[in-house]
């Protein structure tokens, strides 16, 4: 997911720098978007690992 808001992110830069400013500022909306719902997941896989107690499998 946060693959796809940095694509998203790259197309608003060049949209903006090429004077597309309704493409840019709807992709970097949809970016910015992207990435708190990245934060969200992590926030929570984070929680519930903690929650489970146990460590990553060496």
């Amino acid at each position: 997911m946060l693959y796809w808001a940095v694509v998203c992110l790259v197309v608003a830069i060049i949209a903006g720098i090429l004077g597309f400013g309704g493409i840019a500022g709807t992709a970097a909306g949809f970016a910015k978007v992207l990435f708190f719902i990245f934060l969200a997941l992590l926030v929570i896989s984070l929680v519930v690992n903690a929650v489970k107690g146990r460590g990553p499998k060496v």
